[in-house]
């Protein structure tokens, strides 16, 4: 029994598997090609495969029904309907599906990526619009560039005080120091002092002192300026001047000292770049002087400007109040000078023009009214590098104890006081840059000068004291001076000035005691961030004093002369650290015996040094 089921189910699976298989292989007669103006018919309705077993069907479904439903080329046949779109006799195609798509194993081999069946929606970040408040600038114009700030230097912004102090060959003591509030730009207070002390060793009493003292404050505000100053002076020194070839028996030298309180305020508007402006200032500046005897001075000058500006030129004026007394035992005097300068600027690109007057009124000791020129040219003869300039001025020069003493400490008492006249002073030359870096001035004038202040000797009055004359008349002055200045790099500058001057005195002689030649010079390098160098060489030219000479006569008279002389000082620097440095001077480096007067010889060689401290 088992055996024929057994039997019949293999026969069953053959004809299953067999069957359809002939029949998807099996090919049908194939109709000739239409022509191309006949359309295809619409299948006509698939004949529903025979019935089959259970297993047919499922195998069916499985394998995918949609296969099944695409036409063999070889299942067609011929069928005989007319075209419904064309009139024209055709015959179109019928597709007899005889049975279901069965795909094979190896065409699952062509498949080599499955599908990504997730569905992704990309994250989208919402989007946030910020307008900008600033209004859209114009290119078609060139902007101007901002200002950079300067960097503040770590040393001066960290370090607003400096003291030094140092000791010499000729018992020298030195020293100095500055004090400040620190780099506020808007309000600076600080203070100085400084000490300076000689002693010469083969002349007795040969002693010279100097002490100054002062403090300052300057404050800028919104629209003005403020600045003051006071200050202290003190000088004291010896006669020591002498005849070495026939010294005075028992010499005691006197001792002179010099005194000077000063005081200075001033206020000015500050600087503006705008169109048409108006500017002014106002100034106080006055000192008391007094010396050892009975001289005494006191000075007050008030001064101020008014500046208006309209278009190319501007117009202002300038006045000055200059209060004076003098006392001595002979004299008490009341010398003082009122001044008044209006003028006119114009200014071009290539030229600069002021025109002026300077009125000055006398009244005191003297009643005397002038009116000078006050006017002054400058024009580009090369642009940007030569400047040709012309001036024209005249004033009067107060005469004053104290600036005579500054000049010769060794005038005597009583000092005749006359105010001299610079009648008409005219100055022609040149100026500018020849070479980055190096800068020039030249120029040649003519003074003329009515009472020419002289410093001669009174020896034979007051043994070895000075005097004040006066060149009665019109003195004429004629002269040149040169200046040039190279800063060959920021560590290297070299700097020098030669004047030449040739006198027509009016009444006296010579030029007593004024040189006709004078050259200065110097330089400061600045070797590395350790080491400072500075040189200085000063020649003066010879010069006359009326004292005669052994042997000369009325007739046929010999003055005094006093040789030309070289002076050649230099110094060096050594920074051990930021706030500790060490220095040394060294004064007189050719030791020529040299005078500026007669009887009182200069110091010879002679060297400093100390130290200095930041903080």
């Amino acid at each position: 029994m088992n055996l024929k089921y057994t039997i019949a189910l293999l026969t069953l699976l053959t004809v299953f598997y067999f069957v359809p298989a002939s029949a998807q292989t099996k090919k049908t007669t194939t109709t000739k090609k239409q022509p191309a103006k006949t359309t295809q018919k619409p299948a006509a309705k698939t004949k529903a495969p025979a019935k089959g077993t259970t297993a047919q069907k499922a195998s069916a479904k499985n394998l995918g029904d949609a296969a099944s439903k695409v036409p063999a080329a070889d299942t067609t046949k011929k069928g005989g309907q007319n075209n419904p779109v064309n009139n024209n006799s055709s015959l179109a195609e019928e597709i007899v599906v005889t049975t279901s798509y069965k795909p094979v194993l190896a065409e699952a081999v062509k498949i080599r990526r499955n599908p990504d069946l997730e569905d992704k929606t990309p994250y989208k970040a919402p989007l946030n619009y910020t307008p900008l408040d600033k209004k859209l600038a114009q290119d078609n114009n060139i902007r101007q560039l901002e200002a950079m700030k300067r960097p503040a230097e770590q040393d001066s912004a960290q370090l607003n005080n400096f003291a030094k102090v140092g000791f010499g060959s000729m018992k020298t003591t030195f020293a100095e120091g500055y004090f400040g509030n620190g780099p506020d730009e808007a309000l600076q207070v600080g203070g100085y002092v400084k000490h300076l002390a000689q002693s010469g060793g083969s002349i007795d009493k040969q002693n010279d002192s100097r002490q100054e003292v002062g403090v300052f404050g300057k404050s800028i505000n919104a629209e003005n300026t403020l600045t003051g100053r006071l200050n202290y002076k003190r000088h004291q020194t010896y006669f020591y001047g002498i005849d070495q070839n026939n010294p005075p028996v028992d010499f005691n030298p006197a001792k002179q000292t010099f005194n000077t309180f000063g005081a200075e305020g001033e206020i000015a508007k500050n600087f503006k770049d705008e169109e048409n402006a108006f500017t002014y200032a106002a100034k106080f500046k006055g000192y008391i002087f007094n010396n050892a005897f009975s001289a005494k001075e006191s000075n007050v000058v008030v001064s101020g400007f008014l500046n208006k500006t309209v278009k190319q030129f501007y117009a202002g004026l300038s006045a000055s109040l200059d209060l004076g007394t003098q006392k001595d035992v002979l004299y008490s005097n009341n010398n003082s000078i009122i001044r008044a300068n209006p003028y006119i600027k114009f200014q071009g690109d290539n030229y600069k023009i002021d025109a002026g007057i300077n009125i000055a009124k006398e009244f005191g000791v003297s009643d005397r009214f002038f009116i000078f020129p006050a006017a002054k040219l400058e024009f580009q003869v090369v642009p940007k590098y030569v400047r040709l300039f012309a001036e024209a001025k005249g004033d009067i020069n107060r005469a004053s104890i104290k600036d005579f003493t500054e000049t010769n400490p060794f005038l005597g008492e009583n000092i005749n006081l006359i105010n001299s006249v610079d009648k008409l002073d005219i100055t022609l030359g040149l100026k500018g840059t020849l070479a980055p870096g190096l800068g020039f001035k030249a120029a040649v004038y003519r003074n003329s000068i009515k009472n020419l202040p002289l410093f001669v000797s009174n020896f034979a009055t007051t043994f070895n004291k000075y005097q004040v004359i006066y060149d009665n008349g019109d003195t004429r002055v004629s002269g040149f001076n040169g200046e040039l200045d190279f800063k060959a790099s920021e560590d290297v500058n070299v700097y020098g000035r030669v004047e030449f001057k040739d006198y027509k005195m009016a009444s006296e002689a010579q030029p007593w005691n004024l040189p006709k030649f004078i050259l200065t010079a110097g330089t400061s390098i600045h070797i590395n961030d350790k080491v400072d160098i500075n040189g200085s060489l000063m020649f003066r030219g010879s010069t006359q004093d009326p004292l005669l000479v052994t042997g000369s006569t009325a007739e046929n008279p010999i003055y005094t002369k006093i040789a030309s002389f070289a002076d050649l000082s230099g110094g060096v620097t050594y920074k051990v650290n930021k706030q500790l440095s060490v220095f040394a001077q060294a004064n007189n480096i050719l030791n020529a015996t040299s005078k500026t007067w007669v009887y009182y010889p200069n110091y010879g060689f002679n060297i400093f040094g100390g130290i200095g401290y930041a903080f």
